[in-house]
């Protein structure tokens, strides 16, 4: 039994919020521990994607969304244990 495409686009959009509030969080934390200007750009790239993603569900593009969502965030976590201190 599969998700009707609303389903499916209510999902994302819940998910896309869900991982946003998270992001948010993480920079957060990341900035009371260190301030750096590379930590507020890999994560309010992170929040940005997140609200982009928000925007191709609403507009029917599920799984582009899913795509764009779980590539960007990896590699928004990738670049901060690479890159950040």
């Amino acid at each position: 039994m599969g998700l009707t495409p609303r389903q499916a686009r209510r999902i994302r959009i819940v998910l896309a919020s869900v991982l946003m509030a998270a992001m948010a969080v993480v920079l957060v934390v990341r900035l009371a521990s260190r301030t750096s200007v590379l930590v507020v750009g890999v994560y309010g790239a992170a929040l940005v994607l997140c609200g982009v993603v928000i925007e191709l569900s609403r507009h029917g593009r599920t799984r582009l969304g899913t795509w764009l969502l779980g590539i960007g965030l990896a590699a928004a976590l990738a670049s901060d244990w690479l890159l950040l201190p």
